[in-house]
């Protein structure tokens, strides 16, 4: 049978979203030169410019490990490219007029896949995985040979991590590699809880099992709940903490996630949160404040309970979260995991 209209478009586009991503997932050609003494940290990361977690976490690394003493900078490929999603004034480099010493050191994350193989084996490589659940997805079984895809590297000096579930995954999936975590950042300036909202919302990050929640916004809509969806997107950072501080729900649709920042983010705000741990949020999710699921009819029979509720008790369990998620996720302590994982690498070089 022929496929109709709309798959034979919907084919298309996913064809062309998938060409996309491997354009962007190359690593780009980067020559090893002379050590020059001062090694710096580089920091490689894709030329997106949506908001996307991963890129933000890697200019505040860079940031903080300046503010420590230890040159860093983000690499990015295309000249004069930078995120501008999230306000920054971190140092910024293109790899076409990049002077790589042989005593400087490549931090990449694991979003580059299979293409790591093309670095250049005298590049030292600290991998940064914030995705440990995605890491084999582009690699064929059949034709890949244990340690793939890191184990072509010729430097690598090891794996670095978001939270206590991804560690213990790469440890076992690279035997021998040192793997550390250098905890997530949850910023207090800006997600924090606000006045005690007054309208029946709940917020949801729509890219998140994407079936799913479809069918979850029906079975609510059928239920007559009565409260109203916002999908956070197309959104600055500045403009999703100011929804998570009036909405009093977030439903966490995280997956097969490193940490899983959005619950966190909606935690700190002071949201109430229903949902999916997804894997690394395990560390967060406590049941004493929020209300972690394991299946769509558990999720939607306890958003149906929730949303029963009135809504300063919503508030109050949410301010319990939100001292909780910002007591741990903090720059001091990232401060402290980056000084103990890249000191060590910067002082040997």
């Amino acid at each position: 049978m022929l496929p109709s209209a709309s798959e034979a478009a919907r084919a298309a586009v996913g064809r062309y979203r998938a060409h996309r991503e491997r354009r962007w997932r190359r690593v780009p050609e980067i020559r090893v030169h002379a050590p020059r003494g001062t090694p710096t940290i580089y920091y490689l990361v894709p030329d997106v410019d949506t908001p996307h977690g991963g890129v933000r976490v890697a200019y505040r690394h860079v940031d903080l490990l300046n503010a420590l003493g230890l040159r860093a900078a983000v690499l990015h490929t295309a000249p004069g490219f930078r995120a501008t999603w999230f306000a920054h004034t971190t140092p910024v480099v293109d790899s076409r007029r990049l002077r790589f010493g042989a005593d400087d050191l490549l931090v990449v994350p694991e979003v580059y896949g299979p293409s790591m193989r093309h670095l250049d084996p005298e590049i030292r490589v600290l991998v940064f995985n914030q995705g440990a659940y995605l890491t084999f997805d582009a690699l064929d079984l059949e034709t890949t040979a244990p340690g793939s895809p890191y184990r072509d590297l010729g430097r690598l000096e090891g794996i670095m991590t978001v939270s206590r579930d991804s560690a213990e995954l790469l440890a076992m999936s690279f035997p021998g590699v040192p793997v550390d975590v250098a905890r997530p950042v949850v910023d207090g300036r800006l997600f924090h809880p606000g006045p005690v909202p007054d309208r029946r919302e709940f917020a949801y990050v729509p890219t998140r099992r994407p079936q799913e929640r479809n069918q979850v916004l029906h079975m609510l809509r059928a239920l007559r709940v009565g409260w109203q969806p916002v999908p956070l997107t197309g959104m600055s950072e500045a403009q999703v903490a100011e929804t998570l501080r009036r909405v009093p729900l977030f439903v966490s649709l995280s997956d097969r996630d490193g940490f899983g920042l959005p619950p966190a983010e909606a935690m700190a705000c002071g949201s109430y949160v229903v949902g999916y741990p997804g894997g690394g949020g395990e560390e967060f999710f406590d049941p004493g404040y929020c209300s972690p699921v394991r299946s769509t009819a558990q999720l939607v029979r306890e958003l149906q309970r929730v949303m029963g509720l009135p809504l300063d008790t919503l508030a109050a369990t949410g301010r319990r979260a939100s001292a909780s998620v910002l007591h741990r996720y903090h720059e001091d302590g990232l401060r402290e995991d980056l000084l103990r994982i890249c000191a060590p690498l910067m002082s040997q070089s």
